[in-house]
């Protein structure tokens, strides 16, 4: 038979090293245990009651057929709002293009960028699919980590020594995923200054903005960035609809021609009712104040009922969907150390190894349970680290 194309079976499973504990955490689940699950950064919670409404009205309305490739207008000015909130930027509609969803807008600002044989550098720790995602465009990467001890932000001449003739872009995730670090605006700068002397792009994700207490700030608001970024936004996190799949890119007007021709042929537009739907949660910022409350304040559950110890150090401040704990006291194996966490405790965390090296000697706890929940994962964490020995 025909063999596959390289680009597709370059697309590796490797990537998820590190997420059987999660795999592990599913199956028990499937055996009836009662694991807290605190892996995976899925929220617990319906998405807001006004949105699922919209949807069903625009169902009854009508709203079923092939929409804008670029995303319906009324779609794309409700985007254009919310990212002035996020970007602190004046945006225009022209400026933004509709995606299924935040891994859509990845790929296809790999696409857009890459050409097979580039080269892209990528901040560590980093989420799972940008390696893959890289790859699919025929493209090479290098990480550069950043350090818990510099608190993950990036050092601007760690990207700038990794450089090569081929390299187009970087890759930031300000607010971080797995480390929760939001990128102060002095390492943004100074990436930006490497950006402009090398002639490179900046693929921005920043989904997480939302969830930053209002500290998010974005590379694309640095000067000499604007026409040099794409930001890249979605709904799940912020709006509570994970499953609705809805995102946008916000670049420049040219740039928003050439995702229009990718859209074109790869998604051929958004879901007509949930484009409604989505534009509607857009204007009345249905969920986004409350969801965001909601992390907060299981955030400070969670570190109140862990309380002080000598053996977990938090590296981050309730405000975010994650906390990342440092257990170096303890063992730089976090991966055995999860494993065991769940057999002893049932309580799933992620292991650090699970988003690359420079996060071993730390778990990403997720807040996606509820208060009660997370006290008692708290608690359950606490007396597992105080007599846990490799």
């Amino acid at each position: 038979m025909p063999l596959p194309s390289n680009r597709i079976t370059q697309i590796s499973e490797s990537d998820l090293e590190g997420w059987e504990v999660y795999i592990e955490a599913l199956r028990l689940q499937r055996e009836g245990k009662d694991v807290i699950m605190t892996s995976i950064g899925e929220h617990d919670f319906d998405p807001p009651q006004e949105t699922i409404d919209a949807c069903k009205h625009a169902l009854d309305s009508g709203h079923h057929n092939y929409t804008d490739i670029p995303g319906k207008p009324d779609l794309r000015e409700a985007m254009a709002r919310v990212s002035q909130k996020a970007l602190k930027l004046d945006i225009k509609p022209s400026e933004v293009i509709a995606m299924p969803g935040g891994q859509s807008c990845l790929y296809a600002a790999m696409q857009a960028t890459l050409d097979p044989g580039d080269h892209i550098i990528v901040i560590g720790p980093h989420y799972v699919t940008y390696p893959g995602t890289i790859r699919a465009a025929g493209a090479t990467f290098t990480v550069v980590d950043a350090y818990s001890e510099d608190g993950f932000q990036p050092k601007a001449e760690a990207i700038e020594a990794a450089i090569q003739d081929n390299t187009r872009a970087i890759l930031l995730n300000t607010p971080n995923n797995p480390t929760c670090a939001i990128y102060s605006r002095e390492t943004l700068e100074a990436i930006a200054e490497v950006c402009v002397r090398h002639d490179l792009w900046i693929i921005s994700d920043e989904v997480y903005w939302s969830l930053s207490n209002g500290k998010h700030i974005s590379p694309m608001a640095i000067d000499g960035m604007r026409d040099r970024t794409l930001a890249l936004l979605s709904m799940s996190k912020s709006h509570g609809l994970t499953g609705w799949r809805v995102g946008w890119i916000v670049s420049t007007e040219a740039m928003s021609y050439n995702f229009s021709q990718h859209n074109l042929v790869s998604n051929y537009g958004m879901c007509d009712f949930i484009s409604k739907a989505a534009q509607q949660a857009l204007d009345g910022d249905f969920g986004l104040n409350e969801i965001a409350e909601t992390y907060r304040n299981r955030g400070t559950v969670f570190l109140e009922a862990l309380g002080d110890t000598n053996d977990i150090r938090v590296l981050n401040e309730p405000g975010s969907m994650y906390f990342m704990l440092d257990i170096r006291a303890k063992t730089n194996n976090t991966q055995g150390f999860a494993f065991k966490l769940l057999q002893d405790e049932l309580v799933a965390v992620m292991p650090g190894e699970s988003f690359g090296p420079s996060a071993a000697g730390h778990i990403r706890i997720s807040l996606g349970e509820s208060e009660e929940r997370l006290k008692e994962a708290a608690s359950r964490l606490r007396r597992f680290a105080s007599n846990y020995t490799e």
